[in-house]
């Protein structure tokens, strides 16, 4: 790369710090939950149209990407799911080229009256900045373009095409990340600042969602032994998933990555709902699932326990005997990705030019820390092959209330990001 000392590039970092917390602030007040993304995205567009980036914005369609592997199945429409691309084209392309990923979506609330503030408000209280997505994953976007744009203050560009990619469905499907691989957008490695307390994401679980429909026989409560509760019925078949649950975490079908972590793959009954009247006995219930799966388990496979674990419990039951539960699958159908196990010719060199910018920053090695959680780093590890460096800054609160992220963390990631960026792409004088 071009012969600038590390430190400059650092301290072009600090100079544009409190601008890069003002964007994030800006980007948390778009409450942009499923299906509501547009106004985050529109603000993203123009953000990187006005650095001169070759900006693609475009709506995902099913039609176009059902048949790609990694694809998840949706339940209603994918109206204005808007993804934005910026582009920077390089004049020489002496390095090697790069991915920049975040997910501009959010988990939902919950009760705006468990939030000590607004949630899309976003405040600053002893070095944290709170707000709904300002950990998950705002801040990574951020550290993104500001990473950038120091380079560019001090006059110069990375020496490699970079994409950044700020997409939608991260928090349900994936289906964002996908589509920007049918899009075309491919790179020799790619980074993606998901909020995992400043560690390098060895291995990450798959997710399969599912809903499980049953029904009852409604009778008046008076006569309640008659008919068929279809709430009451859920109760055996969520303990018989849980008991799947135990089973796939038994130390001796665990995956090596997981091998010292007690309870890798997590079930969850996210939602429920069921019946019309209080004195009435409910004719039916349905009930969401999220259950992980190890990197490498076959998701076919899982998929089939999984209906002849809710099945076989279904037909201890008199009536659902012979009305069996509909299983209907919406949402993740991920499989897992290990960046240990990834054998491309680019990881090793990316993984190290990340540990050294790492210890420029923080003075410290970086640490490499499987999660129990799913990234689109699947998509480009699993379907494009290329390194996906899941890497980013410090928070609390991910899904939860009073979500947060700690302002000298984004600072640090945006730091390494930068320099690793330098490394990684080359430097070449910036075209203005």
């Amino acid at each position: 790369m071009q012969d600038i000392p590390e430190n400059q590039i650092l301290e072009a970092v600090d100079t544009l710090f409190e601008e890069e917390i003002d964007f994030l602030s800006q980007l948390t007040r778009h409450p942009s939950t499923r299906g509501n993304e547009q106004s985050a995205q529109k603000f993203m567009a123009t953000t990187l149209e006005e650095r001169g980036y070759e900006v693609d914005q475009w709506e995902v369609k099913v039609e176009d990407i059902a048949h790609l592997p990694g694809f998840s199945p949706v339940i209603g429409d994918y109206d204005e799911a808007i993804n934005v691309v910026g582009t920077h084209r390089s004049e020489s392309r002496k390095g090697k080229s790069l991915i920049l990923n975040g997910h501009i979506d959010v988990v939902p609330t919950g009760p705006l009256d468990m939030w000590d503030e607004d949630p899309f408000t976003p405040y600053v209280k002893d070095g944290w900045l709170y707000g709904r997505g300002a950990a998950d994953m705002k801040a990574g976007i951020a550290s993104n373009l500001y990473a950038l744009d120091a380079l560019r203050k001090l006059g110069y560009q990375p020496a490699a095409d970079v994409f950044f990619q700020s997409v939608v469905e991260e928090e349900c499907t994936g289906n964002g990340a996908l589509a920007c691989l049918q899009r075309g957008y491919k790179a020799d490695a790619a980074l993606i600042p998901e909020p995992f307390n400043e560690s390098l994401t060895s291995a990450q679980i798959g997710v399969i969602w599912l809903q499980v429909h049953l029904k009852g026989v409604p009778v008046h409560v008076l006569e309640a032994g008659s008919g068929s509760n279809a709430i009451e019925a859920a109760i055996p078949l969520i303990s018989a998933l849980h008991e799947l649950e135990a089973r796939w975490n038994a130390p001796e079908v665990r995956h090596s990555a997981y091998k010292d972590h007690s309870h890798p793959l997590n079930l969850n009954i996210g939602k429920i709902e069921g019946g019309d009247w209080a004195s009435s006995v409910p004719a039916w219930c349905i009930f969401d699932v999220r259950m992980a799966i190890f990197p490498g388990q076959d998701i076919e496979a899982a998929k089939k326990d999984l209906e002849q674990t809710i099945l076989q419990a279904a037909n201890k039951n008199g009536f659902l005997r012979n009305n069996p539960p509909e299983i209907v699958y919406h949402g993740f159908q991920a499989e897992g990705y290990s960046l240990e196990e990834h054998q491309n010719i680019n990881k090793v060199p990316a993984i190290e030019t990340l540990e050294k910018a790492h210890k420029t920053v923080t003075g410290e090695t970086l640490l490499k820390v499987p999660t129990t959680a799913t990234t689109d780093a699947r998509f480009f590890g699993l379907y494009a092959d290329t390194p996906a460096l899941v890497y980013g800054p410090k928070c609390d609160g991910i899904h939860g209330f009073n979500e947060r992220v700690e302002l000298e963390s984004v600072r640090r990631i945006t730091k390494a990001t930068a320099l690793f960026i330098a490394n990684w792409c080359g430097l070449e004088k910036a075209v203005i």
